[in-house]
C-alpha cells in the first residue's frame, strides 16, 4: 500500500484489506447469531454509493433468508459534511412490518443514520438495527444505539473500499486516510 493521489489531495494506507475482511467476518457472525433461528426476513437496507462494497461482502457471509433493499442519501460535500440529509434516491422496496438492517459503511456525527432510522419507522418498520463498518465514536454524540459495529477509527477523513472523495476512491481494496 502506497500513498495516493486523488483529485487534489493524498492519501496514505489506513486499513488493510485484510483487516476489512476480518471485520466483516465478526459482523456477520453477529449477524447470524442474532438473525439465524429468528425466522424472520428482514431486509438488508444498502445506503448508496458507499455502503455497496461492505453491504456484498457482508451479503457473503449472512446464512439466513435476507431481502436487499437500497437508497441513496447524501450528506457530503467534499470533505465535508454538510449537516443536511438528502435523499437522492427513494427505499427500492416496502419496508412495512418487516424488520431492517440499515448496511452503513460509515457512522460519523449520526445525522445520516437518525434521519434514515426515522424515515423508516415512518415508513411502517418493525424494527431498525443499525450496521456499520466503521464509526468515528469522538464525533458520534447521538443517543441511537448503533448495533453492529465493525470498527471505531478515528475522526480523519478516510477514502476507499466504497468511501469516496468527490466520487473517486470508491474501488480501492483497501482504506486510505487524508495525508495532511
Amino acid at each position: 500500500m502506497d500513498r495516493i493521489k486523488i483529485h487534489d489531495k493524498y492519501f496514505k494506507p489506513l486499513i488493510t484489506n485484510s483487516q476489512i475482511e476480518g471485520v466483516i467476518d465478526s459482523v456477520a457472525d453477529e449477524l447470524n447469531a442474532d438473525f439465524g433461528s429468528s425466522g424472520d426476513i428482514p431486509m438488508l437496507l444498502c445506503v448508496l454509493n458507499g455502503a455497496i462494497m461492505f453491504t456484498a461482502e457482508l451479503m457473503k457471509r449472512l446464512t439466513f433468508p435476507l431481502e436487499l433493499v437500497s437508497m441513496k442519501l447524501s450528506s457530503y460535500a467534499g470533505t465535508q459534511s454538510t449537516g443536511k440529509v438528502l435523499e437522492v434516491m427513494g427505499l427500492t422496496g416496502d419496508v412495512e412490518g418487516r424488520s431492517v438492517i440499515i448496511c452503513e459503511d460509515i457512522v460519523d456525527t449520526g445525522g445520516t443514520i437518525m434521519a434514515l432510522k426515522e424515515m423508516l419507522l415512518a415508513k411502517g418498520a418493525r424494527e431498525v438495527k443499525i450496521c456499520t463498518m466503521l464509526l468515528k465514536p469522538e464525533v458520534y454524540a447521538k443517543p441511537l444505539k448503533i448495533d453492529y459495529v465493525g470498527m471505531r477509527i478515528p475522526n480523519d477523513f478516510i477514502v476507499g473500499f466504497g468511501l469516496d472523495y468527490d466520487e473517486l476512491g470508491r474501488n480501492l481494496k483497501d482504506i486510505y486516510v487524508l495525508d495532511k
